[in-house]
């Protein structure tokens, strides 16, 4: 089937955030098959192609606060993949960790502590990997 325009332009962006080899990888380790693909197409429609790309705030910023609620929703795999979107866009490791840190006073230290061990892990990954 034909991708429409916003599911093209939600895939450039998606691309552009996370980067084309990890985009690639989702795509044939998370969305390789007909249940992913079809969260996967709406995705890059619904979510990068129409709140990504929304005018109003960068995609920097947009990234962090993405990263923000995932750690108050305890959502750790989308905290992986987003973590790396925030550092690809440009947030330094430590901003990153002061931005978690905050958040302990709000939605309280168990959630910020899982985070941090969780960006821990992925700046990790992210030094080995360049």
């Amino acid at each position: 089937m034909a991708k429409s325009a916003m599911h093209k332009k939600g895939s450039a962006v998606r691309e552009e955030l996370m980067g084309k080899a990890m985009a690639s990888k989702m795509a044939t380790t998370v969305y390789n098959d007909p249940l992913m693909e079809g969260f996967a197409d709406w995705t890059r429609e619904a979510v990068f192609g129409l709140l990504w790309t929304r005018p109003g705030l960068d995609l920097k910023t947009r990234a962090l606060i993405t990263v923000i609620t995932d750690t108050s929703t305890a959502a750790w795999p989308e905290l992986r993949i987003h973590l790396r979107m925030a550092r690809n866009q440009g947030w330094t490791e430590a901003e990153l960790g002061e931005a978690l840190l905050h958040t302990a006073g709000y939605i309280g230290a168990p959630s910020v502590r899982e985070a941090l061990l969780v960006a821990r892990e992925v700046f990790e990954e992210m030094r080995a990997e360049a």
